[in-house]
This record gives C-alpha cells, structure tokens and sequence, in this order.
C-alpha cells in the first residue's frame, strides 16, 4: 500500500476530479440570500431550487445509473463534467428565476452521472489490496468537494468582487482542469460496449447484496436527509434569528458539515461497517437534537456543534454503507448497485428540503424545521434500532 505507487497517484487524481464536480453542487448555498435579494423570491423557493437538482440526480440515476458499466468510466464523467461547465455558464448567466432553475437541474445532470461511476473509477484504479482506503477517497472526495463549494462561494462572495459571477468563474476554471487530468488517466471498463446498449433499468439488486443494502441504504438516507435539511435552513436562519450576515461564515458553518462528515468517514475505517452505522445513527440523532436546541434557543454555537456532531455520524454511517454495498456487490453491476445507493440517499436530501419550504409559510422557518426535525429523528433511531438487531455482516 505504497503511497506512491502510480495507482495511489490515479486513485487520488480521479478523487480530485471527483471533488471539482461535487462542489459546483453546493456552490450556490450561501449565494441564496443574495440570490433572494436580487430576484425578489420567497424561502420556498430557495428550497424548491436547492432541491432541484436532487429531482435531476434521481432521473439520471434511474435512466444511466449503470451507463458506465457499460460504455466506460472516463466517457461518463466527462459528460458529467460537461453538464458541470454547462450549469456555471447558466449561473453566470442569471438574470432571472429560470437560469437557477435550470443551472441546478445541469448540475444535478452532472452528479447523477459522477455518483455510481466515479465512486467506482477511484475503487478501480487503487491498486490490489487497497480498497479500504479507495473507499475512503471515493467517499472523502464525495464530501470533501461538498464541503468546499460552500466555503469558496462564501468567501468569494464576502471579500471578492462579483459575488454571483466570480464563484462560478472559477469552478468552470477548475472543470477544464479536471477534464484534461481525466484525459490522462486510464480506463478500467475491460470491454467498453456502445452506448445504444445502455437501457434505462429499474433499481434491481443482485442476490449477494440484498441482505447488506437494506440497512446499508436506511443510514444512507437519513444521513443526507440531516445533511439537506441542515444546508437548506442553517443560511436563511442565521441570517433570520441571529443576525448573521456574512456570507464567509455562513459558507464556512455549511462545509463545517461536510468536512465532519470526512472526518466520521476516517474513523469509520477503524470501526468497520458493522460498527460505524449504528455509530453514525447516533451522532446523526445527536446532530439533530443540537439543531433543534440552537433553533428553539437561537444559540448560534449549537448550529456549529450540531454541523460538527451531525456530519461526523453522516460520515460514519455512509462510508460504512458504501463500503458494505461495494464489496458485496459483483464487479460488472458495481457502479449500478453504489448507483441505487445515491438514488435512495438523494431521496432523503430532496424531499425533507422541499417539506421544510412548503411548511415555513404557514409556521414559520424555525417550526418547519422543528417538525422536519423531530421526524428525521424519529427515522434515525428506528434505523439505529434495526441496524443494533440485525448488524451489517459483510
């Protein structure tokens, strides 16, 4: 396990790439206020377009989950990072409700995409004997690249000039950059067919790993549903309740949970899948309380506890499902199976977030996500429950 054995050096490069696309997805979370600001649109809204691009992930998913089965690793992810590039132009182009729509949708293009065959390009490319560690680059650039949209854009928009356009100009910058360093790298599909071949395919799980995915899946959910929920309000409240205007911080506080989450992702390769997702369940519950006590409380410390504690249990949880899934899964139905993984986490990140919008008008911010809240809670300890009698074994 060289650190510099030329499959390390690919392993990390693909991680990298696979970083660049995943934070044009969380790049305009702390832009929302400005956003608001300058289009004249109400919180609903904001959560209608955070969430846009989940609706676009899924959608990809259930049509191309396994196209890079198929027609190769590189081909996909450099439509991925094509349909990134297309969704910057679309932001830089803002002017109207329509370019954020429709900038959100390219973005969740290009996720849907990346999910299933980048996770697995990384897993391909370390070399032999290297998959715990593969597993934790696939997952540290999943949330690590997360993480950062938000601090770039936050930062940029706080001390750099053309706070909705230079954010965007320099991930489209870091996409042509990603595209050539994936040109570089080899492919790892032995016999690539065309891509007439690939067919649009209901979830379908082969036999070895129908037994891990279930618990495996039901952590995956709740974790990106904390991760949803906690990305869609935590801008909008700190600007609300606590006077927090400064994009900087609020940017900082939003990849504060996604860098926790790579944190728990590290841990969790001590611990073991059977370990770290009843692990993860609980400091998902305890991130979830934290974020009840600073919205009831409006204690601005509480949010960043419960960034810290929540991310860290999301981390723990979703390295051990995915590593779970991918090693029960058979290498030709690799990437289709992670694919079915992100298509139940994506679930989770969508639908609370468009729940937390349709309930802040008539309640208030603070009540939407109380009661979105008080339900995830209830979903995480039914998952700890069954996770505790019935343990991951894979």
């Amino acid at each position: 396990m060289d650190g510099d054995h030329p499959g390390w050096r690919r392993c990390l490069l693909a991680g990298a790439v696979f970083a660049v696309c995943m934070a044009g997805t969380t790049l305009p979370t702390p832009l929302y206020p400005l956003y608001q600001e300058k289009l004249h649109f109400s919180e609903l809204t904001v959560t209608v377009v955070y969430a846009m691009y989940a609706f676009a992930v899924i959608g990809v998913l259930l049509l191309a989950g396994n196209a890079s089965d198929a027609v190769g690793r590189r081909p996909v992810l450099l439509w991925g990072l094509g349909f990134a590039a297309a969704s910057a132009v679309c932001f830089l182009s803002a002017t109207g409700l329509a370019w954020l729509y429709a900038g959100r949708l390219l973005s969740g293009v290009s996720v849907g995409l990346f999910t299933g065959a980048a996770t697995a390009y990384v897993l391909e490319l370390a070399p032999r004997g290297g998959s715990a560690r593969a597993t934790f680059v696939a997952t540290a650039a999943n949330m690590g690249g997360l993480g950062c949209g938000p601090l770039l854009a936050g930062v940029l928009a706080q001390y750099a000039p053309w706070p909705l356009h230079l954010p965007f100009a320099v991930h489209l910058a870091l996409v042509a950059v990603s595209a050539a360093v994936l040109l570089r790298l080899p492919e790892t599909v032995r016999e690539p067919r065309p891509l007439r071949s690939v067919r649009p395919r209901r979830p379908a799980l082969p036999a070895p790993v129908r037994a891990v995915f279930g618990p495996a899946a039901t952590a995956a959910f709740v974790g990106f549903a904390l991760l949803g929920v906690f990305t869609a309000v935590s801008p909008a409240f700190l600007a609300e309740s606590l006077d927090v205007h400064d994009h900087a911080v609020n940017g900082l506080i939003v990849a504060l949970a996604f860098f926790s989450s790579t944190a728990g992702q590290l841990m969790a390769g001590r611990l073991g899948a059977a370990r770290s997702l009843p692990v993860g369940c609980a400091g998902l519950l305890g991130g979830l309380l934290l974020l009840a006590g600073a919205l009831y409380g409006e204690l601005p410390a509480l949010v960043v506890l419960s960034a810290l504690v929540g991310g860290t249990g999301q981390g723990l949880s979703f390295r051990g499902a995915l590593s779970a899934v991918a090693r029960a899964s058979p290498a030709d139905r690799r990437a289709a199976v992670i694919s079915t993984l992100f298509l139940v986490a994506y679930t989770g990140i969508s639908v609370p977030v468009i729940g937390v919008g349709v309930l802040t008008e008539p309640i208030g911010l603070e009540g939407a996500a109380l009661v979105f809240i008080a339900c995830m809670g209830v979903l995480v300890s039914a998952a700890a429950g069954y996770l505790l009698r019935r343990p991951v074994r894979a």
